[in-house]
C-alpha cells in the first residue's frame, strides 16, 4: 500500500499523458492497483519499475480501442483537462516549460497521431526522464528499437508547427480579460482585432451540448460565432482564473456547474487557437477538482 501510493501520482501522470483522458487514467490506475494486490509484493525487487511498467502496457492496450472510439466521436475531439497549479497535485510538480510543455493541450493533440508504442517511449523518455534501458524495459522491446520509437516520435512532435508564443501570464490574463470582454459586449471589431488572420477555434461538445462540430478558420468567421454562441447560450456564465494541463485558462462556471475549460494561445498576431472543452463528461474531473476547495478570490484558484 506504501510503495504504491507514493508512486500514485506518478502513475496517474504515466497514464493520462498516454490517454489524453482523465477518467482513462483514473481506470488504468485502478486496474494495477487490482494486479499489484494479486502480486507476492515480496519478491519485487523494483516496485517503481513493476508498476510503471503495468500502467504503461496497460496503457498501450486501452489506447489502441480508444483510438477506434475516437474514430465515432461526434465532432472535434480534445484531451480532457486537469487543473494544475497551486493546490493541484494530480499531474505532478510542472515547476519548470518542459514539464508543463509534457501536459499541455497542444501537445496531447499531437500525440494523437502517434502509434501506442511510440507515444509510451515519447512520454517515458520525454516527460519522466527513463533512461533508454528502462524505456525498453518497460514497454518490452530492445533498447535500440526503443530509441528508434524516441527518436521518430520526437520528429513527428518537432514536425508539427508551433503557433504559439509564450506570453507571460499577466498579460495573457490581461489580453485574455479583453477578449471576453468583447465577445460578451458583441464587440465584432474589438474582437476580430484580438484574434490573428489565421486563428482556429476548436470545440469539443462530444455531440451533447451545443458547440461547432468542425474547427472554425479566419477571424471574422470566428469572431462572428462566439459572439452568437454567447448571446444565446451565454447568459449566468461567470469566468474563474487558474491553470490548467500547466497553462493558464480560464473556466466558463453557471449554477449548474463547469461549462467549459477554455485555453487560448496567443502569437505574434493576436489569438492564434481557441480550444473549448465543453463535453460535460469530460469536465467531471476538473469539475471534482474545483469542488474541493473552497473560497476562490478574485474569481481564481
Amino acid at each position: 500500500m506504501d510503495d504504491f501510493e507514493r508512486l500514485r501520482g506518478r502513475l496517474f501522470g504515466i497514464a493520462y499523458r498516454m490517454m489524453g483522458t482523465a477518467a482513462d487514467a483514473e481506470e488504468i490506475v485502478q486496474e494495477a492497483w487490482l494486479r499489484w494486490q494479486d502480486v507476492d509484493q515480496d519478491t519485487v525487487k523494483d516496485p517503481d519499475a513493476y508498476l510503471a511498467k503495468i500502467v504503461t502496457n496497460l496503457s498501450i492496450k486501452q489506447l489502441t480501442s480508444a483510438r477506434v472510439r475516437r474514430e465515432t466521436y461526434v465532432g472535434e475531439w480534445l484531451p480532457e483537462p486537469v487543473l494544475t497549479g497551486g493546490r493541484f497535485e494530480e499531474l505532478g510538480p510542472l515547476d519548470v516549460v518542459e514539464e508543463r510543455d509534457s501536459v499541455s493541450m497542444a501537445l496531447l493533440v499531437v500525440l494523437e497521431r502517434l502509434g501506442p508504442a511510440e507515444r509510451a517511449a515519447y512520454v517515458l523518455r520525454e516527460a519522466f526522464a527513463y533512461s533508454y534501458g528502462e524505456v525498453a524495459e518497460l514497454i518490452g522491446t530492445s533498447e535500440a528499437n526503443a530509441r528508434q520509437l524516441v527518436s521518430r516520435a520526437s520528429k513527428r512532435v518537432a514536425a508539427e508547427p508551433r503557433r504559439e508564443r509564450r506570453v507571460d501570464r499577466a498579460e495573457w490574463r490581461r489580453l485574455v480579460e479583453r477578449f471576453i470582454a468583447a465577445a460578451q459586449q458583441g464587440e465584432l471589431a474589438e474582437l476580430e482585432a484580438l484574434l490573428a488572420e489565421d486563428v482556429v477555434s476548436r470545440a469539443d461538445g462530444g455531440g451533447k451540448v451545443f458547440a461547432a462540430r468542425n474547427a472554425l478558420t479566419g477571424r471574422e468567421r470566428v469572431a462572428r460565432y462566439l459572439v452568437g454562441a454567447l448571446q444565446k447560450y451565454g447568459e449566468g456564465l461567470e469566468v474563474r482564473f487558474g491553470e490548467a494541463n500547466g497553462q493558464p485558462t480560464f473556466l466558463a462556471v453557471s449554477p449548474r456547474g463547469v461549462e467549459a475549460v477554455c485555453f487560448v494561445d496567443f502569437g505574434d498576431d493576436g489569438i492564434t487557437d481557441l480550444r473549448f472543452v465543453m463535453n460535460p463528461d469530460k469536465l467531471a474531473f476538473a469539475a471534482a477538482q474545483l469542488s474541493r476547495i473552497e473560497g476562490l478570490p478574485d474569481r481564481s484558484w
